[in-house]
């Protein structure tokens, strides 16, 4: 397979990442195109759809082994499924599903480009394919979630104060309270006193986390935002 685009987002690393897609409305990202499918004939009519799915690779991911069990994160990171009863990115072949909202099709400097929200993938992620959403066909309302069904209200109340948040860009600020809210710790890590951090949008966010309230306790420039 040939990889034909990355897409760029604010989260350079995969801590943070939202587990799954639409997970967090608010966080954007930039799909370019490689040179050799930078032909808008490609993308013609697809402006028409409102979600796209993405097949991209888990980059970040790649391991030469494989287990036939994997933990799942919101199981506490102890309870075992079969790998191919998750979403897990250790899997056989690293490859990631997505369905993203298309927000605009436009031409860049680099040729045709799509932005999409609800993503899940880090900064510079290989894309593989891209297809339309088909709501009549990809949608299933009586599907049953097995036991992912049972963690869909999990969340953490974010807490910060107004000095600190207005660091971020107003622009961004939704989409970090997503990405917090989510708990991007390891599932089996519940250290009060741990100070956790990650990095977005150019902003490095460092935060503590006791019971189901997530504390901002520091929000600095990264050193690339510095230059």
């Amino acid at each position: 397979m040939k990889k034909i685009t990355v897409i760029r987002t604010d989260l350079p690393d995969k801590f943070g990442l939202p587990r799954q897609s639409g997970l967090v409305p608010e966080l954007r990202g930039r799909i370019v195109f490689e040179p050799e499918y930078r032909n808008p004939d490609a993308l013609r009519g697809i402006e028409g759809f409102s979600h796209i799915w993405i097949i991209w690779q888990f980059s970040r991911n790649m391991n030469s082994k494989w287990s036939p069990t994997v933990r799942p994160p919101r199981l506490g990171g102890d309870t075992r499924m079969g790998v191919f009863a998750t979403r897990s990115p250790f899997r056989p072949n690293p490859l990631g599903l997505s369905c993203v909202k298309l927000e605009a099709v436009r031409i860049g400097k680099d040729g045709p480009e799509l932005e999409v929200s609800g993503i899940d993938m880090a900064d510079n992620t290989p894309i593989y394919d891209i297809k339309p959403y088909l709501p009549y066909t990809d949608s299933h309302p009586d599907a049953l979630s097995g036991f992912a069904g049972d963690y869909t209200d999990y969340g953490l109340q974010v807490s910060a104060s107004d000095e600190l948040i207005s660091i971020v860009p107003p622009e961004h600020r939704k989409a970090l309270f997503g990405i917090l809210s989510n708990d991007p710790r390891p599932s089996y890590q519940h250290d009060d006193e741990r100070i956790y951090g990650l990095s977005f949008a150019g902003f490095n966010i460092k935060f503590t986390v006791s019971g189901s309230l997530l504390t901002v306790r520091e929000i600095t420039p990264s050193d690339e935002n510095v230059k």
